[in-house]
């Protein structure tokens, strides 16, 4: 049987929003001290203190958000702690991730140095579990107000004259669990009380993310679409004078958060068989089901989809590498992790009319990571090579796909072979990825496009190994990656090609 894939060029979609490839960075394990910082004093190559390998890299990935500090560790972060002279400032003890203590030398100066240098977004969550309304209120205007006030003059003694620019902020972290855990009623509650103080000074726009679910907690999206939405149209004149009757908390964004994990079988990301592969690809395609039932319920609420779904945290969840601390969440990453990244990516671009971002945990060294680092050794995992492939859809319009394939079967279970998402650019070039899910078949694919001739121009990628488990290593740091794809026969309105088993292809097509 051939599979089929039908990409409809004429009925163009939504814009899907390059924030959908976000990332993740928490004061957690190695994740930010020495995956990121190490010193303006280390021998690793660093500006100002941020390791310039690790900022070249992510670079070539075009990263549009990064998300800081947590995660768990926000709702314990008090942001002053890290500013000021490195020298002053407290050390503090990590509660949630290895009761190991930091020196808070990588706090809010140099997190935005950071996105600076990445030509990053600044995705900031705010301490809602700890924290205090006037704490928040503060860190929001010492980071963006231009103007004569204390927090303004704070700034300024601290080095930095003007003030960032700073588009997205979270209310708070897993305000149900390590957050506080509140109940859904609690924290709608403390959102509106919160969200008040996060203010548009100085002419900085933030658009503010609510905490929303775990998983298929669909009660905890009812609750905070009824109560936490709010109204963002302007103040009509006519009742200017009773403004206080007017106001009503305001919600651009409500997270989500869904780990791929086997809690009841939990082994090492590169030690497992054919049964728990099909057991992790069934519990990524899970989290479609759950975007499109949360997304039901912000329909009833906000028919135009202004509110957006940020999946702020996902990915594979494993056993630690033995040696490690089990607090550190440090794991390989497998050509499995990135046939994970392709589906949940390929599921997000479909649903892109309401999820508006996604930050996958973790960049450097925690979970699914794009990075892994040893001292002053760096490798990129197959991970981020999905990351690289898939940067083609940023920002590009979203083309609807249609994929009559196979099923993957293992004992009783089935999965479709075949997961993909497609894209056109303003030049109308178009790009397609597909996962195939099945680690032992190869699959012929018709792919049909209509004014697609023999002479177009098609090149292709595809990120595959022999190897279920294959990966890189410090001692082998190009095993896996992205090799050119050329088994392709282009016709008139079509595209012939077999694709690799277990493998994550891109074709672009001009």
């Amino acid at each position: 049987m051939t599979s089929m894939i039908n990409i409809d060029k004429n009925n163009c979609g939504q814009t899907i929003s390059k924030h959908i490839y976000g990332h993740f960075a928490e004061h957690l394990g190695r994740c930010i001290y020495e995956g990121i910082w190490v010193g303006e004093d280390s021998p690793i190559p660093n500006t100002r203190g941020i390791r310039n390998d690790v900022v070249a890299a992510l670079k070539k990935i075009n990263i549009p958000n990064l998300r800081w500090p947590g995660g768990c560790f926000a709702d314990e972060y008090h942001w002053k702690d890290g500013i000021g002279p490195r020298e002053d400032r407290p050390t503090i003890v990590n509660t949630n991730w290895g009761k190991v203590t930091e020196n808070n030398h990588f706090g809010t100066h140099e997190f935005m140095d950071l996105c600076e240098q990445l030509d990053t977004e600044p995705y900031i969550c705010g301490n809602v579990g700890s924290g205090t309304v006037q704490e928040m209120q503060e860190w929001v205007e010492y980071l963006t107000f231009d103007g004569e006030s204390p927090m303004a003059k704070l700034r300024k003694k601290n080095g930095r004259d003007k003030p960032w620019k700073l588009k997205y902020f979270g209310i708070g972290n897993e305000n149900w669990g390590c957050g506080g855990k509140m109940r859904v009623e609690y924290y709608a509650d403390k959102y509106r009380n919160y969200q008040t103080y996060v203010k548009n000074l100085s002419g900085n726009e933030i658009y503010k993310i609510g905490c929303g679910p775990q998983e298929a907690d669909y009660h905890w999206t009812e609750v905070m679409m009824r109560e936490g939405m709010g109204s963002n149209e302007p103040v009509p004149d006519e009742i200017i004078e009773n403004i206080w009757d007017y106001h009503r908390p305001e919600m651009n964004g409500l997270s989500l958060h869904y780990y791929t994990r086997n809690r009841a079988n939990y082994t090492l990301a590169t030690e497992f068989d054919e049964e728990l592969w099909f057991d992790y690809i069934k519990r990524t395609m899970k989290i479609e089901e759950i975007i499109v039932n949360h997304s039901a319920i912000m329909d009833k609420y906000d028919p135009d989809k202004e509110v957006g779904i940020i999946i702020d945290e996902w990915g594979t969840w494993f056993k630690v590498e033995p040696g490690t601390n089990p607090g550190f969440l440090y794991q390989q990453n497998t050509l499995r992790d990135a046939i994970i990244a392709g589906i949940n990516l390929n599921i997000f671009n479909n649903h892109s009319d309401r999820v508006h971002m996604a930050n996958i945990a973790q960049v450097v060294n925690v979970l699914q990571s794009m990075i892994l680092t040893e001292a002053e050794k760096m490798i990129v995992t197959p991970s981020y090579h999905v990351f690289e492939m898939y940067k083609v859809h940023q920002d590009q319009t979203l083309l609807p796909i249609n994929i009559g394939s196979p099923f993957y079967s293992y004992g009783e279970e089935r999965l479709p072979m075949l997961n993909g998402s497609a894209s056109k650019d303003e030049s109308g070039k178009i790009n397609v990825s597909i996962c195939n899910i099945d680690p032992n078949k190869d699959e012929e694919v018709q792919l049909d496009i209509e004014g697609v001739k023999s002479s177009s121009t098609v090149t292709g990628r595809v990120l595959t190994s022999d190897k279920m488990n294959a990966h890189n290593t410090f001692e082998q740091p190009e095993n896996i990656k992205p090799t050119e794809f050329k088994n392709f026969k282009v016709e008139e309105n079509k595209i012939r090609f077999t694709i690799p088993a277990k493998s994550v292809l891109v074709l672009e097509i001009n």
